[in-house]
């Protein structure tokens, strides 16, 4: 979760209630977080066709949580996936979405 909070520009909100924590930038949903989930979960932006082969390389990545399983994916946070991966996945997730935000607004 910090990883997403200290991204430029990051959002903290809750709309989905206290126990999913949304970041967002320039408006838009780039994390949700699962505050109540042990192990946690975080759902992230995804580009499709890398996500199809993340889901089906680890166990932890599933297709997205409550969101569209073609363009969203939900990752189990756990030892089994290095920290990097992770981190790359948030920041993919936050680049994905900030691109689509700076094409709507032009």
């Amino acid at each position: 979760m910090q990883e997403c909070a200290r991204l430029p520009e990051a959002e903290l909100c809750h709309p989905f209630g206290d126990s999913t924590a949304v970041f967002k930038v320039a408006g838009r949903m780039f994390a949700a977080v699962s505050l109540a989930d042990r192990p946690g979960r975080i759902t992230l932006k995804c580009d499709p066709g890398y996500g199809a082969a993340l889901v089906d390389q680890y166990q932890e990545i599933t297709p997205g949580y409550h969101m569209s399983k073609r363009h969203w994916i939900t990752v189990t946070l756990s030892a089994a996936l290095a920290p990097d991966l992770v981190e790359d996945l948030i920041s993919e997730s936050y680049q994905l979405v900030l691109r689509k935000s700076s094409r709507a607004a032009r």
